[in-house]
């Protein structure tokens, strides 16, 4: 095993474990939350909906793009990095990027409504979910960089 599948492998087996923990938050982790909190709060419990709604679709979205870097990996392993389903893997990867911003964008909309209804404050987790959106937005500004020399490799083919 070369060093180059060997980075690859590594790469793959955390993307691997990553989908899984993302499973795992699928089904036992958020259902669990929204249940408990819709038992304390049952006067803001349909709240819940816009939030429960935009973390699957973050879920669903992440791993999608997840699989798309594992094949994008799996076509670096075979000597693909310069083709034209590498450069279809980045760009779906940037479309989830930009989608994860939505949902992001949704959750703080809905946030903000939940905190004037409730009286709470929602300056942390709006704080986190700003945060949130600047690493996404980096990731689709460097998958957007990587596409270039790509795009620029099939073009002289």
């Amino acid at each position: 095993m070369d060093v180059k599948q060997g980075s690859t492998t590594f790469l793959k087996v955390i993307i691997f474990l990553i989908g899984i923990a993302m499973l795992a938050l699928c089904i036992f982790w958020l259902p669990e939350i929204a249940i408990k909190d819709a038992k304390v709060h049952p006067d803001t419990a349909y709240f819940l909906i816009p939030f429960v709604v935009c973390a699957y679709g973050f879920c669903i979205t992440f791993s999608v793009a997840l699989y798309q870097a594992f094949k994008l990996l799996t076509y670096i392993e075979k000597s693909n990095a310069f083709s034209e389903l590498s450069l279809q893997s980045l760009e779906v990867i940037k479309k989830c990027a930009f989608t994860i911003i939505f949902l992001i964008l949704l959750g703080i909309v809905s946030l903000m409504v939940l905190a004037k209804v409730t009286g709470d404050d929602a300056a942390g987790p709006i704080s986190l979910s700003l945060m949130g959106i600047l690493v996404t937005s980096t990731v689709a500004a460097f998958v957007s960089v990587i596409q270039r020399p790509i795009k620029n490799f099939l073009e002289k083919m």
